[in-house]
């Protein structure tokens, strides 16, 4: 449920940005002032129709956060922390994607249906992709989904034309469907079930560390050498993560 709705989300935000785009003589300013509003709905849904459960009755839980449980993940689990933290720091903001595809020719206004395409193939293989995981296995569909990606961004590297563009997207979430489930499912895979929490936290964090550092990467790469030179380095992360 809770994935069903993030992608509806991902689809129906970009697309309400291409109607207001369009409506609105491109008018970038009133786009990003209204796409405040959601995020203030949301924090005050959260603050007046969420509550916490009573834990007062509860038996008080220990830390996870201590050496031997740390010990107990695993080999195999921090094999894969260090697979997704090498694999992020190429992994910069989609927003190049979005440069990329202006310099490519894509109109402002058709832009934001870039991340639609995206989505909508991202939704689309990410539930056969899981299916598929569960008859043949996990690991080589992740290396796949890193391989989609490499050639994702080799893509736009040289991409030069629109409709190059659109096909470029649809890769992407083709890599996305590939990647994001599955990866969190071999986690799942190869930790304690009383651990999954502390282990999703944990690659969760590498993940996050790694996005900062990637994207300061992809912008001075694009400042100073070329936009080309910060999609062929994130691709060569990518693949670096399959070795």
């Amino acid at each position: 449920m809770r994935q069903s709705l993030d992608t509806i989300g991902a689809f129906t935000g970009p697309l309400v940005a291409f109607i207001l785009m369009s409506f609105s003589g491109q008018n970038f300013r009133l786009v990003f002032w209204l796409a405040v509003l959601p995020g203030i709905l949301a924090v005050a849904l959260l603050a007046t129709g969420v509550r916490e459960p009573d834990n007062r009755n509860n038996r008080r839980q220990n830390n996870p956060l201590h050496w031997s449980a740390l010990q107990s993940l695993g080999k195999s689990y921090w094999v894969l922390v260090a697979v997704a933290l090498l694999f992020n720091l190429g992994n910069s903001s989609d927003a190049f994607l979005l440069l990329q595809a202006q310099q490519a020719g894509v109109s402002a206004s058709l832009v934001p249906l870039t991340l639609v395409v995206m989505n909508i193939a991202y939704s689309l293989s990410a539930y056969p992709v899981g299916l598929l995981s569960d008859r043949i296995g996990r690991l080589g569909l992740l290396v796949g989904g890193f391989c989609v990606y490499a050639l994702a961004y080799l893509g736009f590297a040289f991409v030069d034309a629109p409709w190059q563009v659109w096909g470029l997207f649809a890769l992407y979430g083709l890599h996305q469907g590939m990647s994001q489930g599955i990866l969190l499912a071999l986690v799942a895979d190869r930790v304690p079930s009383h651990l999954r929490g502390t282990a999703f936290g944990l690659i969760n964090l590498a993940t996050g560390v790694a996005l900062l550092p990637a994207s300061l990467l992809g912008g001075v790469l694009w400042q100073t050498i070329s936009p080309k030179a910060t999609f062929i380095t994130g691709s060569i992360f990518a693949l670096s993560a399959i070795i």
